[in-house]
């Protein structure tokens, strides 16, 4: 950890960082192990927001996009208001992002009510284990960190069921928000997963300690790492193998597929743990968040600091 940084650089740190892995991911989705690296070696700085695949250099995702949407929601309704979430992503979804969850739109595009629409889904697909609620999350959990463990953790909860029906999408959102409460508060959210992990609905436990334990490694994955629990798992190993925010998230994206979630995922992490200032300048620079549905509004790392220092309030 480092020692001594105010909460809201923390905060800022977990927002931006988030933006951040996700735009400098984003290029490399789908593709093979080390392409980034590969291309960008460690000794060499510059040109890592190189965009690509449709994605302008420093462009967000659906990952950003939605943590903005549930972040404005959480600070102009003065707290979780689940209805308005949803209206915000259904407004969103109807906009026709560049990138949007398979699970997600199925959902958003459903007409069923904001209560209802994940879980009829779900019943018929039995498949919303995926991590795109994961992905969203870093807003809400900087918002909801003063709640203590539970209450974060069923902030988590209830947000990743607006979209996605299967319980394990639930609990490693839940298991997220209490790592970032932990990192918030300037504690080894490492050293938090035991007891976090006590927290976690039984049915689920055994699966995320699996994938949180200290000597688990990407490679041992039995599913894509597009899948909830792979995806956390590789974001706190990529947080525990490395020392700065800029390894963290190279070593996430690097791990090849569904790259630009798992850096989003790891970058939160790291910028809760490092703080704003070690997200390298040269990535925010050109960081910037599309939002589909809402005119022309584009934020940039300003935006986002400013949106994380009111959730972090």
């Amino acid at each position: 950890m480092t020692p001594l940084l105010p909460r809201l650089d923390r905060a800022v740190g977990a927002v931006i960082g988030s933006a951040v892995g996700d735009a400098l991911g984003a290029p490399f989705e789908f593709g093979p192990e080390g392409a980034f690296s590969s291309r960008f070696p460690a000794e060499r700085h510059g040109g890592e927001m190189c965009g690509g695949g449709g994605w302008e250099p420093g462009e967000a995702t659906d990952d950003t996009q939605m943590a903005v949407l549930v972040g404005e929601s959480l600070v102009e309704c003065g707290g979780l208001d689940l209805p308005d979430v949803f209206g915000r992503f259904r407004r969103w979804a109807a906009a026709e992002p560049k990138d949007i969850g398979l699970q997600t739109e199925a959902v958003l595009s459903s007409g069923d009510s904001w209560n209802l629409a994940a879980a009829l889904h779900f019943q018929t697909s039995q498949r919303a284990a995926g991590n795109g609620a994961l992905m969203r999350a870093a807003t809400s959990g900087v918002h909801f960190a003063a709640r203590g463990r539970d209450g974060t953790m069923d902030a988590g909860r209830r947000l990743a069921a607006l979209t996605h029906g299967d319980r394990a999408a639930w609990e490693g959102t839940a298991i997220l928000h209490e790592l970032l409460r932990v990192a918030l508060g300037g504690d080894d959210p490492l050293a938090a997963v035991p007891a976090t992990l006590e927290a976690v609905h039984p049915d689920h436990r055994e699966r995320y300690a699996t994938v949180l334990a200290p000597g688990w490694h990407p490679d041992l994955a039995t599913e894509f790492n597009g899948a909830v629990w792979p995806c956390l798992g590789s974001a706190v190993w990529a947080l525990r193998t490395t020392s700065s925010y800029e390894d963290a998230v190279r070593a996430a994206v690097d791990l090849g597929g569904d790259t630009d979630t798992v850096a989003a995922v790891t970058g939160a992490l790291a910028g809760a743990v490092h703080g704003a200032g070690a997200v390298p300048e040269r990535w925010t620079d050109t960081l910037h968040v599309p939002l589909p549905g809402f005119g022309d509004r584009v934020l940039r790392t300003a935006d986002l600091a400013a949106l994380a220092r009111r959730l972090g309030a």
